[in-house]
This record gives C-alpha cells, sequence and structure tokens, in this order.
C-alpha cells in the first residue's frame, strides 16, 4: 500500500493503518531504533509506541513521507528512553558512539538548552549542510541522524572505513568551524 493510502486510513481512523505501517516500515523502524537501544524488549516497545504516536498525531500532521515521519518520531522516543535510563553514555551503541564523535565540534559542557539558542545552531547546521557535496552530506546525515555504523556507509558508498572516518573528521571540523564563525556557544 502507498504512502498516501496508509495516510489516509489514519486520517479516517482505520486501524488497518498500524497493520500498513507495521508491513511497510516495521524493519525499517527497528533499525533505527537497533541503533539507539541495546534492549530487544525496548527496540520492540519503541516501535509500538511509534505505531501509537502515529496514531494520535494523524491526524491533524498530514506528513508527505511516511518513512521520514515515522523515523524521527522512532528516533526520539528511543533517545529520550535511552535519558530516561540514564545510560547514554553507557554501552556501545551507534547512538552513542556518534555523540562522542560529535564532542568536539558540540561540546554539551554545562550549557542547558535553555541557554543556548538552539534554533540558531540548527540554523547553522543545516546551512553548513546545503554547502557540502551530496556525497559528503549524505554520509553525515546517514551517521549523524540515523546512526547508522561506519561500516555500513563504507560498503554503502564504496569507500575503505578509514576513508568514511577521515571524511567524517573533516565533516566535524569544518562543522565547528562554522559554529565557531557564527558564535553559536554548544
Amino acid at each position: 500500500m502507498l504512502d498516501d493510502e496508509v495516510v489516509a486510513l489514519y486520517w479516517q481512523r482505520d486501524q488497518t493503518a498500524i497493520d500498513e505501517t507495521e508491513k511497510n516500515y516495521g524493519s525499517y523502524l527497528m533499525a533505527i531504533v537497533g541503533r539507539i537501544l541495546p534492549s530487544r524488549e525496548d527496540r520492540e516497545e519503541v516501535v509500538n509506541d511509534t505505531y501509537l504516536r502515529a496514531w494520535n498525531s494523524i491526524p491533524p500532521h498530514r506528513p508527505r513521507q511516511l518513512s521520514t515521519y515515522l523515523g524521527k518520531i522512532a528516533r526520539q522516543l528511543s533517545i529520550d528512553r535511552l535519558r530516561k535510563q540514564g545510560s547514554l553514555k553507557r554501552g556501545g551503541t551507534e547512538y552513542a558512539l556518534s555523540l562522542t564523535e560529535l564532542e568536539e565540534c558540540v561540546s554539551g559542557g554545562d550549557v542547558t538548552a535553555e541557554q543556548a539558542d538552539l534554533k540558531q545552531v540548527g540554523a547553522v547546521i543545516s546551512e553548513w549542510l546545503y554547502t557540502q557535496p551530496v556525497e559528503k552530506r549524505n554520509i553525515f546525515v546517514r551517521r549523524y541522524y540515523f546512526l547508522e555504523p561506519i561500516g555500513k556507509l563504507a560498503k554503502d558508498f564504496g569507500m575503505s572505513e578509514e576513508k568514511v572516518k577521515s571524511l567524517l573528521f573533516r565533516c566535524r571540523k569544518s562543522l565547528k568551524k562554522a559554529l565557531d564563525e557564527e558564535g553559536c556557544c554548544v
């Protein structure tokens, strides 16, 4: 079933929307959640919570791309679960690894969300991303938003793992420079 048809089922409050969502995106959501949460039970629960959140938010929202909408929900629920468990920096999840990599450009020190102008930071990051060549941008987003492992990125882009690591290092350095130039305090 196409995304528009599934979204229409949500708008009609037809419960088959959940079944179609699971059929079309269950493994995709499990992959996103699996990069953040180590526990199988937590992953299954978060994916189910994603379906519930989608049910409760469609309507009023009408996502243009259902996969992105669901992925964003699943990612945020996973991160919230990890924070709630207090295990953000423990374990070897891709989320923890990617946070460690990004620490050099976004310190996360004593600065709280209330003190930082997060909209400005987001705008600078977005602007910076669009100045990057498509391949670099895709690798950066897939690593730090979709939390894909270095090995998978290397395989998908036909590069060695070392080349991907080097490219990401240069990207982080460039991003830090862009943030510093705009006076973003993070």
